[in-house]
């Protein structure tokens, strides 16, 4: 028996403040993380948390007319991002021990926000091929805009299978809505998907080919 139309919205906005906000709290801690190593000072550590947390939502909600973006108009994000910014500057140390940190918790954003966004486009109506170029756009906004600030090549123009993985997950997402499959576990399968093809790609190093110049021939 399908659900009320009114229960079904519901859910659905539950489930994208809920992936948006996860996906904020963790791209804030790969941002901050990155603040750390680069030794920047509190400030810089906190603006690098809210950028690589909220320029991909930033992004999609520009897009699709969901002005103005959730990130600057409800307060839950800016204070996710900052408690994230804060635990991460004042208690690196212990964090710092874990394997790639930066390189994990990047995957956990990436996976949440490209689902997110697909299911933010798909509830703005647009269709489903655009809905997961929305989705991969809003994951990799974050970590290109992290790294530009740092001076560091953006990763998902590095040969990385990062832009990839994402569009991975948007995609399930895109797919299940078609389908008609249920929202919430379609959401985590996209995310899911999403998340172990980009472990898996860093730990056994695959990546895109990469374009070679004539100073490599030479």
């Amino acid at each position: 028996m399908p659900l009320n139309p009114l229960l079904d919205q519901r859910l659905l906005k539950d489930l994208l403040l809920v992936l948006d906000l996860a996906g904020t709290f963790v791209f804030a801690i790969s941002g901050a993380m990155l603040g750390v190593r680069r030794r920047l000072d509190i400030f810089g550590v906190m603006v690098l948390s809210f950028a690589a947390s909220s320029a991909g939502g930033i992004a999609r909600d520009v897009l699709i007319g969901a002005t103005p973006p959730a990130a600057i108009s409800d307060w839950r994000y800016i204070a996710v991002a900052a408690a994230a910014g804060l635990v991460i500057f004042f208690w690196y140390s212990p964090l710092s021990r874990l394997q790639t940190p930066i390189l994990v918790f990047d995957a956990g954003g990436l996976a949440l926000f490209a689902v997110a966004g697909a299911e933010k486009a798909l509830a703005f109506g647009l269709n489903p091929l655009m809905a997961a170029l929305l989705g991969m756009l809003t994951g990799i906004g974050g970590g290109i805009t992290r790294d530009l600030l740092v001076a560091r090549t953006p990763a998902v123009l590095q040969g990385d299978l990062y832009a990839v993985a994402a569009l991975l997950g948007a995609g399930v997402v895109v797919v299940g809505h078609l389908l008609g499959w249920p929202v919430v576990p379609t959401a985590i399968g996209g995310a899911m998907a999403c998340l172990a093809l980009r472990l898996v790609a860093i730990r056994r190093g695959w990546s895109l080919p990469v374009a070679r110049s004539d100073e490599d021939q030479g």
